[in-house]
C-alpha cells in the first residue's frame, strides 16, 4: 500500500498542478536587484546538454544534493568549468562557490527551455534558486524555486522516483522557515528511501527549528553514518554547540576545516570557527578566524558580518560598521541590519539606528510577501525597540504553529517580559537556557526576568553567568547587564541567609527547682525545726520530698 501521497498528508506545501502553461523563469527576479545574474552561455553541444541532464539528476541545496551515484560507472564524464564544479561540490554535500552557482542555473535555464519534459533539471533548477535566494537573502528566488520544482514533479512524481524534488521542497521550506512543512517533505523522502543522506540536513533543520533536539540529534548521527566527511562534521560541530559542549564542538570543527578541500567549503568551516570563537568570549580569535574565512573566499558574507560583530566587542566600532556594510552589499539579511541598527544605537547615532530600522522593516515585509516566516526576528525587534505586545502576539502565534526552539522561548520570554508580564515570562525565559547550549543573550534574558520577579540570588548568577560567557555578547544589551549586576550589589558573605544552616540550640543549664510555698501542716513544722538549732535540715532542702500525712519530723525522711 502506497503510504506516501504526492503532497504528505495535512502538509501546508503547494500543490503540483498548475491552471495555465509554465514558461522558464527570467535569469534574475525582475523586482530585486540580483547577486546571481547568470553569465552568457558558453558554447556546448546539444548533446553534451542531453548528457548532462540525464545525468543531473539533483537537488542543489545546502550542504545536500541528490546526485548521481558514485558508482554509476555508466554516466558520461561532467561537462568542464564552473557548472561541472558546482555539480561536484553539491554531490559531496559541499557549498558551491557563488560564481558557479549562477553558471550552473544560466545553463539549465537554458536547457529547460528547449527540453521542459527534463525532471532532473528542473529540480535541480529549483534547488539551485532556493540556494541563491538564501545566500544573496533575496525571496523572489523562492517564488521562482516554488514554480521551477512543482513542474518537476508535474513532470514525474515524487512516487515515481523523483525524490530529489521532495528533498528541494525541504529545502524551500527551511528557507522559508516553514519547518512543519520541511519535517513533513523531509519524512517522506526517509519513509521510502531510508539512506538517502540528501535529506538528512534538510531533517535537521526543521528539527531544529520546532525545537526537537531529540530528533535532531538522531538526525545528525543518521547523516554521519551514512556520509562521514566534512559537512558531516560540520553538523555535529553544531550539535554540540548547541547541548553546550563546547570543547567537542572546537575539536569537530576545527577537525572539519583541516579536512576542507574547495575555498567555499574552506570558508564556510573557518566562519564556523569565528562563530565559536565569538560565543565563548574571544573576540580576539574570532577576528581571526573570519579574517582567514575572507582570505579563502573574498566576499564571504557570514564572515563579513561575524567580524564586525567582534570588531565591536573591541571597541573598534568603524571598522565595524565598514564590514556590516559590506556584509549587506552582499547579501542584506534582516538579521545584520538588525546588528547594525543596535550598534549604531549604542553609539547615540540615533538618526543612523532609525534608519536601519526602517529598512529592516522594509526586508521583512518583503519577505513575508515571498512566504517567508519572518515573525521570530520581527517579534524580537518589536520587544526590544517597538510594540511588546504586537512581539508577544507574533511569537505566541509562532509557538502555537509548532515552532519551540530554543530561539522562538527565548524570543517569547523577553516579550512578556517587555510587555509587563514577567511571571509568564519566567517559564520561556527558563526553557531557552535550559535547552538553547551556554548563550550569554538568553541567560541575560532569563537573568532579568528573575530579577523583575525578585528572585535576586538567581538574577545574580544569571547575569554572572552571561558575562563570563561573552562579555560583550551585545552593544545594547551587556552595559545593561552590568548595570544590572552592579545594582544587585554583592552577595552576604556566606552565601544567602537561607541558603545556611540554622544554628543548633544551645543545650540549657540545670536549674533548681522554685521552691514550693508550705502548706500550712509544713509551715508549722519548720516553725518548730526553726526553733530547735539541732535538729535536721528544713525540708525546703529535699528535692520533691512528699508531704506525708503523720506529724513525723522532716528529718527522718532518706
Amino acid at each position: 500500500m502506497d503510504l506516501t501521497p504526492q503532497q504528505p498528508p495535512g502538509a501546508s506545501g503547494p500543490e503540483y498542478s498548475f491552471d495555465t502553461d509554465w514558461t522558464a523563469p527570467d535569469a534574475s527576479p525582475s523586482d530585486s536587484a540580483s547577486l546571481a545574474e547568470p553569465p552568457p552561455p558558453t558554447m556546448r553541444t546539444t548533446l553534451r546538454r542531453a548528457a548532462f541532464g540525464m545525468v543531473a539528476g539533483a537537488v542543489l541545496v545546502t550542504g545536500a544534493v541528490v546526485a548521481v551515484p558514485d558508482d554509476d560507472k555508466d554516466a558520461p564524464p561532467p561537462v568542464a568549468g564552473p557548472v561541472s564544479r558546482a555539480m561536484s561540490a553539491t554531490a559531496a554535500g559541499s557549498p558551491a562557490a557563488l560564481a558557479d552557482l549562477t553558471a550552473l542555473i544560466g545553463d539549465r535555464q537554458k536547457w529547460v527551455g528547449t527540453h521542459p519534459s527534463d525532471a532532473d533539471s528542473w529540480a535541480v533548477l529549483g534547488s539551485a534558486y532556493v540556494e541563491v535566494g538564501r545566500r544573496a537573502a533575496d525571496p523572489a528566488y523562492y517564488t521562482r524555486a516554488e514554480q521551477a520544482l512543482k513542474r518537476s514533479l508535474d513532470v514525474r512524481p515524487g512516487e515515481s522516483g523523483n525524490t530529489a524534488a521532495w528533498v528541494g521542497l525541504a529545502s524551500l521550506a527551511n528557507a522559508r522557515r516553514d519547518f512543519v512543512t520541511a519535517k513533513k517533505w523531509g519524512e517522506t523522502v526517509r519513509a521510502r528511501q531510508p539512506k538517502e543522506w540528501t535529506v538528512y540536513p534538510q531533517l535537521i533543520d526543521a528539527y531544529n527549528g520546532l525545537g526537537d533536539q531529540k530528533s535532531a540529534i538522531t538526525a545528525v548521527e543518521r547523516f554521519t553514518e551514512l556520509r562521514a566527511g566534512v559537512p558531516a562534521l560540520g553538523r555535529a560541530a553544531e550539535m554540540y554547540r548547541d547541548r553546550g559542549w563546547r570543547e567537542d564542538a572546537l575539536a569537530t570543527a576545527q577537525d572539519a576545516a583541516n579536512r576542507a578541500k574547495t575555498p567555499a567549503e574552506k570558508a564556510a568551516c573557518l566562519s564556523r570557527l569565528g562563530d565559536l570563537a565569538w560565543e565563548r568570549g574571544e573576540p580576539k580569535e574570532a577576528v581571526a578566524q573570519y579574517g582567514a574565512a575572507l582570505r579563502v573566499e573574498k566576499g564571504h558574507h557570514p564572515s563579513l558580518a561575524g567580524r564586525a560583530r567582534a570588531l565591536a566587542a573591541l571597541g573598534r566600532t568603524d571598522e565595524a560598521v565598514r564590514d556590516y556594510q559590506a556584509a549587506l552589499a552582499k547579501s542584506p539579511r534582516p538579521a545584520y541590519l538588525l546588528e547594525l541598527g543596535e550598534l549604531y544605537e549604542s553609539l547615540g547615532l540615533d538618526g543612523d539606528s532609525v534608519g536601519q530600522y526602517e529598512k529592516l522593516r522594509a526586508a521583512l515585509d518583503r519577505g513575508t510577501a515571498r512566504g517567508v516566516d519572518e515573525s521570530l526576528l520581527l517579534g524580537r525587534f518589536e520587544a526590544a525597540h517597538g510594540d511588546a505586545d504586537a512581539a508577544v502576539e507574533l511569537l505566541r502565534a509562532e509557538w502555537r504553529r509548532g515552532h519551540r526552539s530554543a530561539a522562538v522561548a527565548d524570543a517569547l520570554g523577553w516579550a512578556l517580559h517587555r510587555s509587563g508580564d514577567s511571571d509568564g515570562a519566567l517559564e520561556y525565559a527558563q526553557r531557552a537556557v535550559d535547552s538553547g547550549g551556554q548563550n550569554a543573550s538568553y541567560a541575560y534574558h532569563l537573568g532579568m526576568v528573575q530579577r523583575a520577579l525578585g528572585d535576586y540570588g538567581s538574577a545574580r548568577r544569571q547575569l554572572e553567568g552571561a558575562l563570563r560567557t561573552n562579555p560583550k555578547f551585545s552593544p545594547l544589551d551587556a552595559p545593561s547587564a552590568r548595570e544590572a549586576l552592579d545594582s544587585l550589589g554583592e552577595p552576604p558573605a556566606g552565601g544567602p541567609a537561607d541558603m545556611q544552616p540554622p544554628p543548633a540550640p544551645e543545650p540549657a543549664a540545670p536549674q533548681a527547682p522554685a521552691p514550693q510555698a508550705p502548706a500550712p501542716q509544713q509551715q508549722q513544722q519548720q516553725q518548730q525545726q526553726q526553733q530547735q538549732p539541732d535538729g535536721p535540715a528544713p525540708a525546703a532542702a529535699v528535692a520533691q520530698a512528699p508531704v506525708q500525712p503523720s506529724p513525723a519530723p522532716a528529718a527522718a525522711v532518706h
